[in-house]
């Protein structure tokens, strides 16, 4: 089984990359937005959970987000591996998914990283913003986001190099291009 974290600032390709990933190697996709949305529509225990503090304009602790996230790897199975997007966000999520992982008899496979300059991730949002209508990407929020990505999710990264799961994958250039970099990557897991 692999299990693969595509990880990368905001604008980094991830959500499409992921498409990719998941349609080549046929791993299931695990996004902890869909996972949320998911809970609350159909009014689980920790959808409700989730609810009642987005409610409120909290955030969802890391148990609730990591409960939601092992029973989706208990009920999977049989799936060939998992690619995790928009998750771990913090050391500490990483702990907790290592652990989880664990729990299940499985392990992350490797983390990979979209790199892309800071001025290329602006002028993506920018444009994604036109193109889509996101009322929230404009270039004071872009700036906000790309600098908490930098300061308490990019540390994720060293986590997984220390454990030499971590490589980072150049994210310039065509959607073609950052795929084909990213498959030779997994082909050698």
């Amino acid at each position: 089984m692999i299990n693969l974290i595509l990880f990368g600032p905001p604008g980094s390709g991830k959500g499409t990359q992921s498409t990719a990933l998941v349609e080549h190697y046929g791993l299931k996709h695990i996004s902890t937005g869909e996972i949320l949305r998911k809970e609350i529509q159909e009014e689980t225990a920790l959808g409700q959970q989730a609810k009642a503090l987005m409610d409120k304009g909290q955030l969802v602790p890391d148990e609730i987000i990591v409960a939601m996230i092992e029973e989706i790897v208990a009920h999977h199975k049989t799936v060939k591996g998992f690619i995790f997007d928009g998750f771990p966000r913090t050391v500490a999520q990483a702990e907790a998914l290592d652990a989880l992982l664990s729990r299940n008899g499985q392990h992350v496979s490797q983390l990979l990283e979209l790199v892309v300059p800071d001025n290329l991730l602006v002028e993506r949002l920018l444009l994604r913003k036109q193109q889509e209508g996101r009322a929230d990407d404009n270039l004071e929020t872009i700036q906000h986001r790309l600098n908490v990505y930098h300061t308490q999710t990019a540390p994720i990264a060293a986590y997984y190099k220390n454990q030499n799961l971590s490589t980072s994958i150049d994210g310039v250039g065509t959607v073609g291009e950052v795929t084909a970099r990213l498959f030779d990557v997994v082909d050698t897991l």
